[in-house]
This record gives structure tokens, sequence and C-alpha cells, in this order.
């Protein structure tokens, strides 16, 4: 067993990163290695340890050891998608003597955590909670088995395990200046915080929470008195958890409480900072949010041969290697579905989680258009489907399943399934087009436009998120005008559609066939301009500056 008593790296931490933070993340999407992560969330903070860890940072993450991952994406008999849950065995993790209580619900929980050295996959120290040992029965032992588990008392169990046992591991290592929430699923540390300090103020001076989504699913709300009954708040009295988060009715939302009791927080665009500080307006006493908009690890995303032809200016080798890249994302198509596609064809990508705001089936609203633009031969196209639902979200479930249907005897139209960071991967270096179709402006950042875009990948996308920061219309990417969000959804879908069909049989299919100079020339301003803002060194170097050690300015 490991001992991991201490706080360290294997560097000394470089100048302007002296100050010390612990990342707390419900999921961290580092390498396809290890499954703790279900989509953007962990993407990000996966990049942000990369990142964090190539600039010497004093930081170190805090994260959970979920014994099935969030699900394994397979298939029915009938092509549909079916869930599988698989326990993951980590051979590169080490037990530490890291292990303490940590109360839920009245009782006695044991957490343990394991370490996850830097040199494995080039990140920061990490520690990963787990309950599922020894000393636990069986229904603590499973609160640490399923990322988002459905049943709410789990969720709430998680919470506690990661805010409370996450805090104990980081002061059993020193102790940190800075605790960052990455989104506020970590909040009772905010608690067990103020229970050790005794003010608010000084709470502040510790705490800082970034808000990733203004979907209202994505900002928690429970039941006030199952929180308190469950432990959520620690020893802290329900009225002073009251009055220190204005909470007065029966609802509590994780998200308001975060603000108020942070010193800094920040949104993850600068779109999306505008709409959080509209959103959460109502809110006194909590900090500006600012806009550090979210990024990606270049090293990690981009692949190198495209890159080295772009820096050489070599169209021939760019192209040769497209299509290299093409024919490889093919061979996943052609396994699960049958289907073989042509590299040389105008590829569409839609690859996410699938949330009803973000409109997987935007492109099929007309069914009749949409298999007449399949069979039409003047300009060729084939479109991939995949990403993830959450498992209970039964309308999201039969999304995934109707494009299944829908495309099944196309032989120019499928749906991939298990989608990971692999396959998440080949998906973005085998696509020329990457399409991305949220309800403005309902995506906060949607980073995997960025890492599709150093790949010589064109982003297709509603000026939302991290967009409106980077797409130049028919320069660098294609962008949809925007649509009027005080109309019905029936009104901008109807908007969109309409704008993405002409741009697609307009512009986009005549310019990869007729003029494939230019549709060369915009892949590589693309590649160009998409880096280095929006590879997470910047970002990780700007939550430093802004967040961590930066000014604190309140709303009053």
């Amino acid at each position: 067993m490991k001992d991991s008593s201490t706080w360290s790296h294997p560097y000394t931490p470089a100048p302007a990163y002296q100050t010390r933070v612990a990342y707390f993340s419900m999921e961290f999407g580092i390498d396809p290695a290890l499954k703790i992560y279900s989509g953007g969330l962990g993407y990000l903070a996966g990049s942000h340890m990369r990142s964090a860890y190539a600039l010497k940072q004093n930081m170190i993450g805090i994260g959970m050891l979920w014994k099935y991952g969030y699900y394994d994406q397979t298939r029915d008999s009938d092509s549909k998608m079916k869930v599988l849950y698989r326990e993951r065995i980590y051979s590169f993790l080490e037990p530490t003597d890291l292990i303490f209580p940590v109360n839920v619900n009245s009782h006695t929980v044991t957490v343990q955590a394991f370490y996850l050295p830097p040199e494995v996959f080039g990140t920061v120290p990490m520690y990963l909670l787990s309950t599922d040992i020894s000393q636990n029965d069986y229904l603590s032992s499973t609160i640490t088995h399923h990322l988002y588990d459905p049943n709410t008392a789990a969720r709430i169990a998680q919470n506690i395990v990661l805010g409370v046992g996450g805090l104990k591991v980081v002061q059993a290592l020193g102790g940190a200046d800075r605790y960052h929430m990455n989104e506020a699923h970590a909040l009772p540390l905010a608690f067990q915080l103020y229970d050790q300090l005794g003010s608010v103020e000084k709470v502040k001076e510790k705490l800082v929470f970034t808000t990733h989504t203004p979907v209202k699913a994505g900002n928690e709300e429970r039941d006030i008195h199952l929180l308190n009954k469950m432990s959520f708040f620690g020893d802290v009295p329900l009225e002073t958890v009251r009055e220190i988060t204005d909470c007065q009715g029966s609802s509590f939302g994780y998200t308001p409480a975060a603000l108020k009791l942070s010193g800094n927080a920040n949104a993850v665009s600068q779109l999306h900072a505008t709409v959080a500080n509209d959103m959460w307006a109502h809110i006194p006493n909590r900090p500006e949010i600012l806009g550090i908009t979210n990024a990606q690890n270049k090293r990690f995303w981009a692949d190198a041969r495209l890159q080295e032809a772009l820096e050489a200016d070599d169209d021939q080798a760019l192209l040769k290697r497209k299509r290299e890249l093409k024919a490889a994302l093919f061979e996943w198509v052609a396994d699960q579905t049958g289907k073989i596609f042509d590299p040389e064809v105008l590829t569409i990508v839609w690859a996410r989680r699938f949330a009803g705001y973000k409109r997987a089936d935007l492109i099929m609203r007309d069914a009749r258009a949409f298999y007449t633009l399949l069979d039409q031969e003047e300009y060729p196209i084939q479109i991939i489907w995949a990403g993830k639902p959450y498992p209970q979200d039964e309308s999201a479930v039969d999304m995934f399943n109707s494009i299944i249907q829908r495309t099944r005897y196309c032989k120019n139209a499928a749906v991939v399934t298990g989608y990971e960071m692999n396959l998440s991967a080949a998906l973005k270096k085998g696509s020329d087009i990457w399409l991305n179709t949220p309800r403005r402006p309902k995506e906060a950042s949607g980073t995997s436009g960025m890492t599709a875009a150093m790949n010589a990948s064109i982003n297709f996308s509603v000026d939302d998120g991290w967009v409106p920061e980077f797409g130049k219309h028919g320069h660098n990417s294609f962008v949809l005008p925007h649509a009027d969000v005080r109309a019905s959804e029936h009104t901008q879908d109807e908007h969109d559609y309409t704008h993405l069909m002409r741009i697609l049989k307009e512009e986009i299919m005549p310019c990869y066939y007729d003029t494939p100079d230019r549709w060369l020339t915009i892949a590589k301003n693309s590649m160009r301009e998409v880096t280095p803002f929006f590879d997470s060194d910047r970002m990780a170097d700007e939550y430093y500056r802004r967040l961590f050690v930066g000014k604190k300015e309140m709303i009053k």
C-alpha cells in the first residue's frame, strides 16, 4: 500500500502556479484505459489535468473510482442500444493509506483513496475515492459503483463521498489554498469547510466554483430535508444552512448554494458567462460569473501527422493523411453496421451526449427531404451518429434508437455505439464536417468541435457555446444564423433546420466537390486558428490567474 501522506509532485511548481489547488470533479476523461467519465465534463477535466501537469502547476485532482464506470454502450439483437455494466479493474492505480470515515444517513461509510501516479497518463497527481472496500457493508460499497446513479439517495451519497471524503484526503496531504468544484457535485465540502472555519467569508477565501450548463436538468435540486437527513450538510444545523444559502423553501439548489459560498466562479464560454449571470441574477452576495472558455488538450487529441503536414504546408500529405483517418473510422462503421463507406465522399458526423436540446435528429426533421438528400448522386454524402444518452433518459434513448431504425437500410447513414474516448477521437479525425445542432443558448461550451477542428474537420454549427469566439462563416467553419430565442421551440427548430439544409446544399456540398482547394483552405484555417486559444494549456493558465488567485468581485 502506498504511503500518500504528503502533497508531492514530480516537479517543482512553476513560479506562476505556486497556489495549492485541489480540483474536485465527479468525472475525469483522462485516457481510454480509465473509464470514469460520461462525456464533455469529464473530457474537459481530463484535459485540465494533463495541461496542469505540462505547465507544472501545484494542483492535484480529486475524483471517484467508479467500479462500473458510466456504462458500456452495446446493441441488442435488433441493433438498438443496450446498456451494459461491466466491472473495471485498474492495475495502474495504487491503493493508499488514506482511509477515512464519512457520515452518510447516520451511517459510517469508509472511503479509501487510490492514487494515479503522474507518469501513467501525464497528469497531476490524482486521488480517486472508493467505498467498494472490505470495511463497508454491501449498500455502502455500492456508492461508488455507478457514475450518476439514477437513485436519488445514492446520488446524494456520492456527493458526500466526493465532497467530504475528498476534503479529508486533501487535508491529510497538508491542505490546499483553493478548493475547486468542477460543477456542484462536491458541494458537501463547502459545508464541511464552513463547519471548520466558522464563517462564509473564510469559506469564500478557499472555495471556487465552475458552472457548466444553463440547462435545468444539469443544475441539481434536492429536497432540503432529505439532504439534511443524509448528512449532506455535515454538522451544520439546517437553520444555519438556510441562513447562509438563502434557501427558505423545501427545494435546495446545488448551483445557487455553490455560488453563495464561493469566492470566485466561472462559466465555460463567454456567451455562457452572459447567460449564467442573467440566469442567477437573483442571487445576492455571489461572485460575478467569469467567462473562462473551455479548451481541450491538443497533445492528446490532435493527429500528429496531420499537424506535421499543416506545419510543413504540405497539402498532399495532409489530404493523404485525412483519407487514411477516414478509412480508419469507416472500419468502425463497417464492423458494427456492415456498411462500407467511401473515403472520397463528404462525411458528416454528429457525435456527443444525446440530450433533447442537442437535437441529434434535426437534419431528419423532414423525412422525405432527408432521404432525398441521401439518395441524390450529384454531391454524395455520408452521415454518422454516435453518443451516449443518460440510460434513464427515455426520450434520448428513444431518439438514439429511432435514428438507428430510420437509417437501418440507408447505405450511407449509420449509427455507431460504444462512444468512448477512442471512438470519439476516430470520429473527429475521420469526419469532414462536425455537425453541432444545440438549441441556442443551451450549449454552455461544446468542446468536441475544438478537437474536430484540430483534425481538419470543419465545424458546421449553431452559433452557441464556444463557437461565437471562433467561427467565421466560410473562413474556418459554417455557422447558422441566429434563431429568435424568444420564439417557440417549434419555430426555433424550423428556423435552424431551414438554414442547416440551405447551407449544406448550397455551400458545403458544392464547396467540397467543386472547389476542393477552397475546402482545404477552410480546413487549414480551422486547424491553425483553433489553437493556441482553444488548447487546454491556455485554459489551465487562465484558471490559475483569474479563478484561483484573481480578484473576487461580489454581486450585491
